[in-house]
């Protein structure tokens, strides 16, 4: 199967790598099936490109990569529509943005997946997070194309 990305151009996907969000993803409602694709230019950045939208792509690091400490902390009824048994079988994957020239990652709605059943879900933890952490100006280039 192929699809037309903006960020990537034509891409061949098999069915099964592609990733359901019943809810989608906050801002992306509508975008329920998304691929993990990896940057060709910084292996410390993934995207979630939207198989419906090719304009759609949304960069992603692992949060333990920068914030060592980083717990995600959801209620266990979070976790049904995952069908995980426990949060340490989830990938967790938090959202980049570039806000005013600063790079910043959410870590107050992590994107959690459930791989082996190719699943996810975006939600928004129960503690204080922050949704704008800013990262170090030199930790990660986000480019405009991968």
């Amino acid at each position: 199967m192929q699809i037309n990305t903006s960020r990537f151009g034509p891409i061949e996907i098999e069915p099964e790598n592609i990733l359901l969000f019943s809810r989608g993803l906050f801002a992306f409602e509508n975008h329920r099936h998304w691929l993990l694709l990896a940057d060709a230019h910084n292996d410390a950045i993934a995207w979630l490109q939207s198989v419906s939208d090719p304009e759609v792509a949304l960069p992603t690091v692992s949060p333990r990569k920068f914030v060592p400490g980083y717990q995600v902390r959801i209620l266990r009824t979070q976790l049904t529509p995952l069908e995980l048994a426990a949060l340490d079988h989830a990938f967790v994957l938090n959202v980049l943005s570039q806000n005013a020239g600063q790079l910043t990652v959410n870590l107050k709605a992590p994107v959690i997946v459930n791989l082996d059943r190719r699943i996810g879900r975006q939600i928004v933890t129960v503690d204080e997070q922050p949704l704008q952490l800013a990262l170090p100006a030199l930790a990660l280039p986000l480019r405009k194309s991968a």
